[in-house]
């Protein structure tokens, strides 16, 4: 079985270290698999990638192409020969994008109409990675529920006196961590702002993370005393899993799949879009974190087959049943 993954290459390591993730759990499990990126971003170059697109599958065989986020599902379409295709929606390309008032906007609702019609004939099966998404189809065999999963080798639970030395940071101060792009108006900045302002302590740090290496990243999950995600929206996002294999408590805006990930987990909040509401968790998570040291997050991954390698095997199955189907 050979398969091709499609998909945007703008970040700042070129494929999403998500999507490489996934890639590199197939390929352990004895899948061929290349990868094709879409480079530069706006319409101009997704049509420009159709082309490039064609003429790489003129010169290679594959027997699935494995499209992420729907524009790379509509280049994979348009460019493709016989191969099967699977297209994987992360969360915003079905739900829609959200502005800074939480409202979503229209460019962001049409292309996730687009996407739900080509859904119906067009793939051969497609992924959700939550609930919420799933629902935005008639039920159907073709339609998967399954969130990405986390590397475990990765992401584990560091001594905090080293995570401290590898962060730089003070151990004598609170360090609350928001990971994502604060220009992104979806993930909400201002939630996370608003919320370690009306705690009005002089000892907490907010830290502003973004595109950082999984080999750093794991020495600030165990270095938090919380790791907050503000979001207006999300599909199954990765941090809060990421977060919950470090065992780092947790405060989060009850998006995408973020209840049924963390549970009951003691040290892990749902917070509302209110600063005073999500303020008192953050200091709940933190007098956690002081109290017991590390959260048992890493059991509820484990307990929930969200690790890489029980995901990539489900994957498989997918393939497999798509290859299988005339």
């Amino acid at each position: 079985m050979k398969v091709l993954f499609v998909s945007s290459g703008n970040s700042n390591e070129g494929i999403s270290p998500i999507i490489k993730n996934q890639g590199n759990s197939l390929i352990s499990l004895g899948i061929s698999l290349d990868y094709f990126t879409v480079t530069g971003k706006g319409l101009k170059n997704y049509i420009k990638g159709i082309f490039i697109l064609k003429n790489y599958l003129l010169k290679n065989r594959y027997d699935i192409i494995h499209a992420h986020y729907g524009l790379s599902a509509i280049v994979a379409l348009i460019a493709r020969r016989k191969e099967k295709i699977v297209v994987s929606f992360m969360g915003d390309d079905l739900l829609g994008s959200r502005n800074s008032v939480g409202k979503i906007t229209f460019f962001s609702k049409l292309l996730s109409l687009v996407n739900k019609n080509l859904s119906k004939h067009n793939y051969d099966a497609i992924i959700v990675k939550s609930e919420e998404m799933l629902c935005q189809f008639v039920k159907s065999s073709k339609f998967f529920l399954i969130p990405n999963g986390v590397n475990l080798t990765e992401f584990l639970p560091v001594n905090r006196e080293l995570a401290y030395e590898k962060t730089c940071w003070d151990s004598g101060r609170k360090h609350v961590v928001f990971i994502s792009d604060p220009k992104r108006e979806e993930k909400n900045y201002s939630l996370a702002s608003a919320s370690v302002v009306e705690l009005d302590d002089p000892t907490i740090e907010l830290h502003i993370v973004n595109n950082i290496p999984n080999s750093q990243l794991v020495f600030l999950y165990s270095a938090a005393d919380c790791i907050i995600l503000t979001s207006f929206h999300e599909g199954s996002p990765n941090v809060i899993k990421e977060a919950m294999a470090c065992n780092c408590p947790i405060v989060s805006t009850d998006v995408g799949d973020v209840r049924w990930v963390i549970g009951d987990t003691p040290g892990c909040f749902i917070a509302s879009f209110d600063p005073v509401d999500f303020a008192e968790k953050i200091k709940l998570a933190i007098e956690f974190r002081h109290k017991y040291g590390q959260t048992r997050g890493r059991e509820r991954i484990i307990q929930l087959g969200l690790d890489s390698e029980t995901v990539a095997k489900r994957i498989i199955k997918i393939y497999e049943r798509v290859i299988s189907e005339n």
